[in-house]
Parts: C-alpha cells; sequence; structure tokens
C-alpha cells in the first residue's frame, strides 16, 4: 500500500489519479471522468462551479463572451470550486484551485450530434498531461442549448497575436517562446495526438475540410488528411508570423484564389530583417513537399541549440531587435487593415481543381518584405487560374 502511496506523493501531497473507462458516445455520465467532468444541470449548481458573469448577472457565462471560433463560441469564467490539484493525505481531501480562471469553449450543436472521436480527444487530453499544451480540465454542458463545452486553462494574456503585439518582445525571447510551443507539438506528435500518417493518403474532398485557410498546408487544402507534416507547415506560418510580426494574408480574401496560389508556392512575407538560420527553418517547415519538412523534434533540437548559445553572426540579431522596433513604431504597422475578407476563424472549405503542390523561388523571393505591406493586392489574386 505505501508503494502505491509513493508512486503518487509529490510536495508532501499525492497528485491526482484519474482512472477513465471507454467512452461511449451513447452513454456520457458525470461517472465517465469522475470529479475532473464538470456537468453542470441547474443555475445553483453553475453557480458554485462558474460564478457569475461580471457582465450579464447570469451564472456560468463567463466574465465576458470573447469570441465566435467558427464552429462555437469561448467565454472566460471563474471556476469557484476550481479543478483537482492535488490528494491532500493528512486531511483525507482533494487540494483544488480555488476561484480559478478558465475558458469555456462550447461547440455548436454538439448536443446532437458528439462523436466518440470527440470523446476519446477529451480523454486523451485528461490521460496525457502535456507541461506545454494548454490544459484540459474536463468537459461541461450548457444547461440551456446543451451544448457541449471543454472547459480549459485560461491564458490571460491572450491568443498569441496579442502576446507579440502587446509584449514587444526581442528576438531571444521570440526563440525561447518558439521552443516552448515546438515542445508541446513534440509532445502532442510523440503522445499520438493527431492524425496518424497513412501509407496510402485518403482522399476526403468529397466532404471538404475545416480549418483556418492562411495556416492551411496545401496538401490539406486539396482535400487530404491532417497529417504530422501538415502540423509542421502550420507552425511554419506561426513561427513567420511571431517573428515578422504580420498576420499572413491580411490585404486579400481568404478564397479560390488564394488555395491556387498557395499550391503554386506562394507563402506570407518573411520579414527582411529575419536572421538567416531562422528564415531557412521557416522555409523549409512550409516546403510544398511533406517529406522536405522537417520533424517537430528536429525544430525543437535547432530553437533549444540557438536558446543555448549565442548565434554564429550576433550583428544580425542586432539588427532585427532595431528594425522590428522601427516597424512597430511606424504608422502602417499601427493602422493595419484587415481585408473584410480575410476570415482567421475556422470554417467548412471544399475547394475543388487545386493544382499539385510546389515550391515557387520566383513567387517567394518577391515576398521578402523590405516595408510593411503585403506585396500582393486584390488584383493579383483574383483569378482562379
Amino acid at each position: 500500500m505505501s508503494s502505491k502511496k509513493n508512486l503518487w506523493k509529490f510536495n508532501n501531497k499525492y497528485q491526482l489519479h484519474v482512472t477513465i473507462s471507454t467512452i461511449d458516445s451513447t452513454n456520457l455520465t458525470e461517472e465517465i471522468i469522475d470529479e475532473r467532468i464538470v456537468n453542470i444541470k441547474d443555475k445553483e449548481k453553475r453557480k458554485k462551479a462558474y460564478g457569475i458573469c461580471g457582465e450579464c448577472k447570469e451564472p456560468g457565462t463567463g466574465e465576458r463572451w470573447c469570441q465566435n471560433c467558427g464552429f462555437g463560441k469561448i467565454y472566460s469564467a471563474k471556476w469557484i470550486e476550481g479543478n483537482i490539484i492535488s490528494w491532500d493525505i493528512e486531511n483525507q481531501e482533494w487540494e483544488r484551485n480555488i476561484n480559478q480562471n478558465v475558458i469555456l469553449k462550447s461547440l455548436d450543436n454538439s448536443s446532437s450530434c458528439i462523436t466518440t472521436d470527440f470523446l476519446n480527444e477529451i480523454k486523451s487530453h485528461l490521460q496525457i498531461y502535456l507541461v506545454d499544451v494548454i490544459q484540459c480540465y474536463g468537459i461541461t454542458q450548457d444547461p440551456n442549448t446543451k451544448d457541449y463545452m471543454m472547459v480549459l486553462f485560461y491564458c490571460d494574456g491572450g491568443n498569441l497575436r496579442n502576446h507579440y503585439l502587446n509584449n514587444k518582445l526581442g528576438y531571444y525571447v521570440k526563440i525561447y517562446n518558439l521552443k516552448r510551443i515546438a515542445s508541446g507539438l513534440l509532445d502532442i506528435h510523440n503522445a499520438g495526438m493527431c492524425q496518424p500518417v497513412n501509407d496510402e493518403k485518403k482522399s476526403i474532398e468529397k466532404k471538404g475540410i475545416y480549418g483556418v485557410l492562411p495556416y492551411m498546408a496545401p496538401e490539406v487544402l486539396r482535400g487530404y488528411q491532417y497529417t504530422k507534416a501538415s502540423d509542421i507547415y502550420s507552425f511554419g506560418i506561426i513561427i513567420n508570423e511571431y517573428i515578422s510580426e504580420e498576420i499572413p494574408y491580411n490585404n486579400i480574401p481568404h478564397n479560390h484564389a488564394l488555395t491556387i496560389k498557395i499550391c503554386k508556392g506562394l507563402r506570407p512575407n518573411i520579414f527582411k530583417y529575419t536572421p538567416k538560420l531562422l528564415t531557412d527553418l521557416i522555409t523549409k517547415c512550409w516546403d510544398a513537399k511533406e517529406d522536405n519538412r522537417p520533424t517537430a523534434k528536429e525544430i525543437y533540437q535547432k530553437l533549444n541549440d540557438w536558446c543555448n548559445k549565442k548565434y554564429e553572426d550576433s550583428f544580425q540579431i542586432v539588427e532585427y531587435n532595431n528594425e522590428i522596433r522601427f516597424k512597430r513604431s511606424s504608422e502602417n504597422f499601427n493602422n493595419i487593415q484587415i481585408h473584410p475578407q480575410a476570415i482567421y476563424t475556422s470554417r467548412f472549405l471544399n475547394f475543388k481543381d487545386l493544382p499539385e503542390p510546389v515550391n515557387s523561388d520566383v513567387i517567394q523571393s518577391t515576398l521578402i518584405s523590405e516595408c510593411f505591406d503585403c506585396q500582393l493586392d486584390e488584383s493579383d489574386l483574383n483569378e482562379d487560374n
């Protein structure tokens, strides 16, 4: 008995140990994940679990409505009871993170069409704790719409875009943060929490795909399944946005014409003063050929190496920091206009007759940005062929 207890000992407490049974979408009950599923069915219980909204004064709706996320809504809320942190062996009780801020992510129409795949994904999140991945505490249910809501860790700094716009970070801090993101991606890939790579790609063209177009790999836009390699492409777009502080394809419509250009080799601007080693990594990540892209492990190792030793050409780092500060102070940077048809929420996409993805040195060479605006405008992308 003592040996079992010692397995879970942590700072004189005992960590949460959860046993999760096989999840069947036809049998969703509170017992599925014990204390980690919050299944609130009436207003009084919601008050206890989530507190009262700071704006509308309704229980459990969150302190404010954050945004529409494509197929649901995101709320912030205060979970008064809080999630379980550890087991107090002396007092024989769970220790909780009381008055905890959390995010509630609702899924539209999930009350009628929730799938076993979705529930098993939640199960994976709860079984595998990944330190560099936003934690999912469980699921709850809206008592009015019956839609299911994921209960997630609250990032008080907002999303990545708010993070880099508000904090004005230098090069080395960004490299460190990218390393942490790469670590989380590597953990996800190692844990198998992504679509498997099939020997023979299965086309899902007839069904279409879901995602945010600027971050989607060309093979996915053509109707093939998400893979680890398509994750790497998306990460390459994110790295470039973080370093350049420029939203990808922000001044053009996110339509069929753009997907054709992406398949033909179009990529977002690379800030002219990005150090060469990082430029090389970005372009490898978004290579048109999946086999040419680095793995999450290789990306993590590169970023970790750059964190642990001084870059061989410190002049490029100094130049980058100076130029990115100058860019932030420009009038154009502070008055960025997003095209009304540039859509940055997940949506259903079903584009037909897209060309085979290729790299285009001609297109890419025009995208090394010497100024602060995209080199292409709507007139460049208004034709489908």
